[in-house]
C-alpha cells in the first residue's frame, strides 16, 4: 500500500482511539480476576500506540517484536511460573531494539523525523514522487 501523502511525525486515527480504548477496557475488566492477564493487554496496548503512533515502525520491525513477546509469555507459562518481569524485561528489551533499528532506516517517519532523519522528504520524493 503506497501512502498517498507525505505526514510524518505522531499520528492518531478514530481506528486507533477504538483499538486502544477497547484494549485498556479489557485490561481493567481482567485485572481483578487475572492481574498478569490485564498486564500482558495493557503492555500489548501500549506497545500498539507506541509503535504504530508515536513511532511509526514498520510492519516487519513490530512482527519481530511480537515474535519476543510471544516466547516470553509462553515459555513461562509453560514452565508453569508466569512472572511480569519474565515478559516484560526481554520485550523492553526488543523494544529499544526495534526502536533503535527503525531510527536508522532512510524512510523514518515518527516523533522527532526531523531531527533524526533530516533526509526523509527527499527520500519520500525519491520514493512516492511528487
Amino acid at each position: 500500500m503506497q501512502p498517498s501523502q507525505f505526514q510524518p511525525g505522531f499520528r492518531l486515527s478514530v481506528f486507533d482511539v477504538g483499538v486502544i480504548a477497547s484494549g485498556v477496557s479489557g485490561a481493567i475488566w481482567c485485572w481483578p480476576g487475572n492481574w498478569l492477564l490485564g498486564f500482558v493487554i495493557a503492555f500489548v496496548v501500549g506497545h500498539f500506540f507506541l509503535f504504530c503512533n508515536v513511532f511509526r515502525i514498520s510492519r516487519g520491525l513490530e512482527l519481530l517484536w511480537s515474535c519476543v513477546f510471544l516466547i516470553a509469555t509462553l515459555l513461562p507459562l509453560k514452565s508453569q511460573h508466569p512472572s511480569w518481569v519474565a515478559i516484560a524485561v526481554p520485550s523492553l528489551i526488543a523494544t529499544v531494539i526495534v526502536i533503535g533499528l527503525e531510527f536508522r532506516k532512510p524512510s523514518y517517519h515518527g516523533i522527532g523525523w526531523s531531527r533524526i532523519n533530516p533526509g526523509l522528504r527527499e527520500w519520500w520524493d525519491a520514493n512516492y514522487g511528487r
